[in-house]
């Protein structure tokens, strides 16, 4: 017989899967910046009550995903290019943060070990990069980086670093999916970066951040223009 927390366990699971399915239709862009939608749609939609429904759409909004309105529900946050550059920026500078405390720690490289299956999100991620497939990369992109933030730095910092990247994604996604040549501004240094970091080469890596902030910047640019 299920004890009296069952119910609560059960609900917080529903919770979380809802919020991650959600979180995946906005990366798919199949909810698109601005999309309007309520608690009742969502829950209707998923054949669930309003209560897990509408948890899920508070925790995507205290991520930055979802704005709400008392009135109209929910929306997909619009994020700006300014917004994406200050997430590139904030990215870059957190992540040259850690290369300096593990370089001041003496902590420069980590146990190769468990860098293998980072390895491998590596290079999962550099091949759908090269082929211009998305919806493949967004997947190994975040797992990646998730994995790699839980080998280098605390949790806490790690778990910053995904909700940025998450960000990152839904500002890029719709704006990638028009552009014809986004292949040529998609990120493929995985391998290299996460080779430099189990060899405790801590100036390749940071190379390799450098110019993918760059990189950002410049594609920035260039939907402005």
């Amino acid at each position: 017989m299920p004890g009296p927390g069952s119910t609560s366990v059960t609900r917080s699971t529903l919770r979380q899967q809802i919020a991650d399915a959600l979180r995946d239709e906005v990366l798919a862009g199949r909810l698109q910046p601005g999309q309007e939608f309520t608690v009742k749609q969502i829950a209707e939609q998923y054949g669930v009550s309003a209560t897990p429904v509408r948890e899920a759409l508070v925790d995507l909004s205290a991520q930055g995903l979802l704005d709400s309105d008392q009135h109209r529900g929910f929306r997909v946050h619009q994020f700006s290019v300014d917004d994406y550059r200050e997430m590139a920026e904030t990215r870059s500078l957190v992540i040259d943060g850690i290369i300096q405390h593990a370089e001041r720690q003496g902590r420069t490289r980590v146990n190769a070990k468990a860098a293998v299956p980072v390895r491998r999100r590596a290079e999962e991620a550099a091949r759908a990069a090269r082929c211009g497939d998305l919806d493949i990369l967004i997947g190994y992109d975040l797992r990646f980086w998730r994995e790699l933030g839980a080998i280098v730095a605390n949790r806490y910092i790690s778990e910053f670093l995904h909700q940025l990247r998450v960000q990152s994604w839904v500002f890029a996604v719709p704006h990638l999916r028009a552009d014809p040549q986004a292949r040529d501004w998609l990120f493929t240094g995985y391998e290299v970066l996460i080779d430099a970091v189990v060899l405790g080469d801590m100036s390749e890596a940071r190379g390799v951040i450098f110019a993918y902030y760059e990189q950002s910047l410049a594609w920035a640019d260039r939907l402005e223009r």
